[in-house]
């Protein structure tokens, strides 16, 4: 959470301090190689007593920190909502949709897969599909590689038989983000505006994509420093909290790495790719979804591709598990 959003609890004059010197989130506070005299070190002269900043910082960690809930409550609250919120989140193959158990449920979802495996596709469809079933809700679509195709939108949004696919559209807020600090920063504010409660007529956002995580996290992440894992961590928890708290859907598209000889997560023998980010990113989304798209000469000749998706982990339905789908112009539909 970026050090702004604590203002006036710390002094504004600290906070723009502590910017200059590069530390802009509880992340960088908290994580700092080095002691709180080395960050004082950094600051310009009196601008804070070194008791007054491990006050600040304290406060800090009591804000970051996740607030204490009992287990028979938190069963109970998933329970009473989870299976409503689940089930009218779908990406309209219901053979897809019964493999993670609906799209919604207040989760996060990765999904990977190689390019041309159906990533985008997917994470447009139950958008779009979203957008056209709910009047009243928005998807905020966080895109990191400028590679946002509103043609292919309209194209699809008109494939799907959606009414009045322009107004559909209007719903879809597309922002362009190219770090991980832009990130933190739309995440902060779709907090604040669901804290502080929308119109009832206002659109409520109900789905953010990430596409992709990849070039957020990746440069982050050496083998020299913890930072950025920590980052990646606080950041991931940070959208797992939102999605509890707010029953929102989060589509995480990630990149690919290799993975030889074989991915043992895989129920595939050919599979040698797998998610990037390391192994630690998908023990922080609530579904790791591999998608791959198979070889087949007779159906590519009609204008049809064939995929299959795969659970690699899941914390709500059983992992190493499958199904395939195809897609003819960028719609999914059912193998079948």
């Amino acid at each position: 959470m970026r050090l702004h959003s604590f203002i006036p609890t710390i002094p504004s004059h600290l906070v723009s301090a502590l910017e200059d010197c590069g530390i802009k989130t509880d992340t960088d506070l908290l994580f700092f190689d080095g002691s709180n005299i080395d960050i004082l070190a950094k600051l310009p002269p009196g601008i804070v007593s070194l008791r007054e900043f491990e006050e600040y910082t304290s406060l800090v960690a009591e804000h970051a920190s996740a607030p204490a809930t009992r287990g028979d409550q938190e069963l109970e609250t998933v329970l009473l909502r989870q299976d409503e919120n689940a089930a009218d989140v779908s990406c309209g193959v219901q053979e897809l949709d019964a493999l993670v158990g609906g799209f919604g449920g207040g989760r996060v979802f990765e999904i990977s897969g190689e390019k041309g495996s159906g990533k985008t596709a997917l994470a447009l469809q139950i958008s779009l599909r979203m957008l056209t079933a709910h009047a009243n809700t928005s998807v905020l679509w966080m895109d990191t590689c400028g590679g946002f195709s509103a043609e292919r939108t309209l194209r699809l949004a008109n494939e799907l038989n959606a009414e009045a696919a322009s107004t559909v559209l209007e719903r879809l807020q597309v922002s362009l983000v190219l770090n991980i600090e832009t990130a933190q920063d739309l995440i902060a504010d779709l907090h604040s505006l669901m804290d502080a409660g929308t119109e009832p007529r206002t659109p409520r956002p109900r789905c953010i994509v990430i596409d992709s995580v990849t070039p957020l996290l990746a440069p982050l992440l050496t083998a020299f420093s913890a930072q950025g894992h920590a980052t990646m961590t606080s950041f991931m928890r940070e959208l797992r909290n939102l999605a509890r708290t707010y029953y929102l859907t989060f589509l995480v598209i990630n990149d690919t790495s290799s993975c030889l000889p074989h991915n043992p997560d895989s129920v595939f023998a050919f599979t040698t790719r797998k998610p990037a980010l390391g192994p630690s990113f998908t023990f922080l989304t609530d579904c790791t979804l591999w998608l791959s798209k198979t070889k087949n000469t007779q159906e590519a000749r009609e204008g049809t591709s064939m995929h299959v998706a795969e659970v690699f982990r899941s914390r709500t339905t059983q992992s190493k598990t499958w199904c395939s789908f195809k897609i003819r112009r960028g719609v999914l539909y059912s193998a079948a």
